[in-house]
């Protein structure tokens, strides 16, 4: 494809015939009618999101210089309470992996290590590296907090909310 644009055009144009990427992974429960992202969002389980999510979330999927301007557009968007929460995630499954939040402050040049208190920017240099470096644990803080995935716009994530998207419609057939 020459740009974006003409991509997402594609993506589109196939969704609207019906033509859907499986994600024969992760079933989502045909009695479920989800409305929109936001009532996926609040009413799919995590283990549905993770496994939508874990394929198109992935440095070999969409490179890294690719996805930072995203996350970094997306965090500015979202509520300062869910930043903080994303935050928080990213912080505590990092924990798990013995990076501690002290630390990543310091490795990351982070303003703070408190998440109430970090600023759009530390949550974006926060979520890059852990796409970067962990992408299992981006995949399971995505899964945990999908509300920052809606402001996310790059095609291939928009290819993502396409095949949820046919998943609803298909739901409705």
């Amino acid at each position: 494809m020459s740009s974006s644009k003409d991509y997402r055009r594609e993506i589109m144009n196939d969704l609207a015939q019906g033509d859907v990427e499986s994600f024969d992974d992760a079933p989502v429960d045909p009695k479920k009618d989800y409305q929109n992202f936001d009532d996926f969002a609040q009413r799919s389980t995590r283990q549905e999101r993770h496994g939508l999510f874990s394929r198109a979330f992935h440095p070999d999927r969409i490179p890294p210089a690719q996805m930072e301007p995203e996350l970094q557009q997306a965090i500015a968007q979202i509520k300062p309470n869910e930043r903080d929460d994303v935050a928080r995630e990213f912080f505590k499954h990092l924990k798990q992996r013995g990076l501690s939040d002290r630390d990543l402050e310091r490795q990351l040049g982070l303003s703070t290590h408190n998440p109430n208190r970090m600023s759009a920017d530390d949550v974006t240099k926060l979520a890059s590296f852990a796409y970067h470096s962990h992408p299992d644990i981006f995949q399971d803080v995505m899964a945990d907090q999908p509300a920052l995935v809606k402001f996310l716009s790059n095609p291939v994530i928009g290819a993502v909310l396409g095949a949820v998207a046919a998943k609803w419609l298909g739901n409705k057939r």
